[in-house]
């Protein structure tokens, strides 16, 4: 798994540049800075966990928002 390639299948594919552009809006909204390399072995654990967690809330928000639209 060393490789670099992703573990993780996206549902939908097409969505990759969607979590791209939210990766980078979080990274910027917390003051960390995401390397052009796309190489993230230097970067601290915590920041790449504050990251993810950000957009994990961002997308429960998301969903819950178009559930509770639809339950309306």
């Amino acid at each position: 798994m060393g490789t670099g390639s992703r573990s993780n299948t996206l549902v939908v594919p097409q969505a990759i540049g969607a979590l791209d552009q939210l990766k980078y809006e979080v990274a910027q909204e917390l003051g960390i800075a995401i390397p052009q390399d796309g190489y993230y072995g230097n970067m601290v654990t915590r920041d790449t966990g504050s990251i993810g967690g950000q957009i994990t809330k961002r997308l429960v928000q998301i969903a819950e928002q178009q559930l509770a639209g639809q339950y309306k």
